[in-house]
């Protein structure tokens, strides 16, 4: 069917709107990588808008032989990687009954995870609950509170409840277990949804702050972000580094590069990843 003029318009106009948006998202980062590339001159003088002034790696030289920084990307990197693993295990062992209509705990389960949503704990009881267990000064406090999430849980639960009931009927006349069909059957059709959730767990653990800036005094256990506030209000710690004689780069040049530094292997994942992603945040959300 051939589309209308007035459809060619619309959508022409919603693709010209959306580059702007895009666009303008876009500046603040392009900003930084300038600044990150920029002159230690050029920074002093406030000159760097989207391009670098002063083009030099000075910057990036100095925080990539930062070792203090490197254990930080690595202990964020691990705990990422692990955390999203049982992430999506725990998620998809928890999702995939409640999918299920003969599930008689199913509804009020689900209703309890609706609680959970709307009704955050509060931060003392949930600090001191946390330290009970162990958990601070501990890099587990990194991935166990962060395994389970109800939005994750509920995307990949109405996913599941859409795959067809006749291919689960034969794999059980076949001899398959509950447990069988899920990772032999269920789990490897739903490449879209278990990307999806994957992302939207990997970056909620990469970025994390909060969190260990709570539980985690230890400058040695410090993940990426909070290692990064470090090094951004480091005060005398950071005019001392740019005041040395032969360096090129200033406190707003590292703090840039250091920024980029930390987004680079989002930004990298995401394309690859991004065909799955747009497919099962629709197929997601089709029915509850």
């Amino acid at each position: 069917m051939r589309e209308s003029i007035k459809d060619r318009l619309f959508q022409g106009s919603i693709t010209f709107v959306l580059c702007i948006l895009g666009a303008i998202a876009l500046i603040p980062l392009i900003s930084v990588v300038a600044m990150s590339f920029s002159s230690k001159a050029a920074a002093d003088m406030n000159i760097v808008n989207l391009w670098p002034v002063g083009f030099t790696l000075a910057s990036w030289n100095y925080i990539l032989t930062d070792g203090g920084l490197w254990r930080a990307f690595f202990i964020t990197l691990t705990s990422t990687i692990i955390g999203t693993i049982l992430a999506l295990t725990i998620t998809s062992l928890m999702a995939y009954p409640l999918s299920k209509s003969n599930f008689l705990m199913g509804r009020g389960l689900v209703l309890f995870v609706i609680i959970t949503m709307i009704f955050k704990a509060p931060v003392v009881p949930y600090f001191l609950t946390i330290r009970g267990m162990g958990l601070f000064n501990n890099p587990l406090v990194l991935v166990l509170p962060h395994i389970l999430t109800a939005y994750n849980l509920i995307i990949m639960r109405t996913f599941f409840k859409q795959f067809p009931e006749e291919v689960e009927e034969a794999a059980k006349i076949d001899g398959c277990g509950y447990f069988q069909m899920l990772y032999k059957i269920i789990l490897p059709s739903s490449k879209a949804v278990l990307t999806t959730v994957g992302l939207f767990y990997a970056v909620t653990l990469w970025n994390q702050f909060q969190h260990p800036l709570m539980f985690i005094q230890k400058a040695d256990l410090f993940p990426l972000q909070l290692k990064i506030r470090q090094l951004i209000s480091g005060g005398s710690e950071m005019a001392n580094i740019t005041m040395m004689s032969n360096a090129n780069y200033t406190e707003s040049t590292l703090s840039a590069a250091t920024v980029v530094f930390a987004i680079i292997p989002i930004i990298a994942i995401y394309p690859w990843l991004q065909k799955y992603f747009a497919q099962g945040a629709m197929l997601g959300s089709v029915k509850g």
